[in-house]
């Protein structure tokens, strides 16, 4: 198991990591930061709203399935958003260079921290 400050510093040794934190959507506050390039406090409150509207959205079209991620590409860069399993109403944020990162690893190394995550 892993706090929030040793899961950030996992995420930013990934090829072409930029930021990385953890968010809770049921207030949007920022829980934990790390990396570079990005206001992870105004990135939290936007991303709570990304994660609080396709939560809503599933429910109405009666969805039971979990999110695994959100992707969110830009042209220089791809924002991975990973609600938690274990940890209800939080999120993983993860902000990647899209010339640098492997996408596929990159999910991959989130998926396993968010399984070690503890607070």
């Amino acid at each position: 198991m892993a706090n929030i400050d040793t899961v950030l510093k996992e995420l930013l040794e990934v090829d072409g990591a930029m930021a990385a934190a953890v968010v809770d959507y049921n207030s949007g506050m920022l829980l934990g930061g790390a990396g570079t390039g990005i206001d992870l406090d105004v990135a939290a409150g936007g991303n709570t709203e990304v994660v609080r509207s396709k939560m809503k959205t599933m429910k109405m079209l009666g969805l039971s399935s979990e999110i695994q991620d959100i992707l969110i590409t830009l042209s220089d860069q791809f924002h991975l958003i990973r609600p938690t399993q274990k940890l209800d109403g939080l999120f993983l944020y993860f902000v990647l260079s899209s010339s640098k990162a492997n996408l596929a690893l990159a999910r991959l190394q989130l998926k396993a921290v968010e399984e070690k995550l503890e607070i």
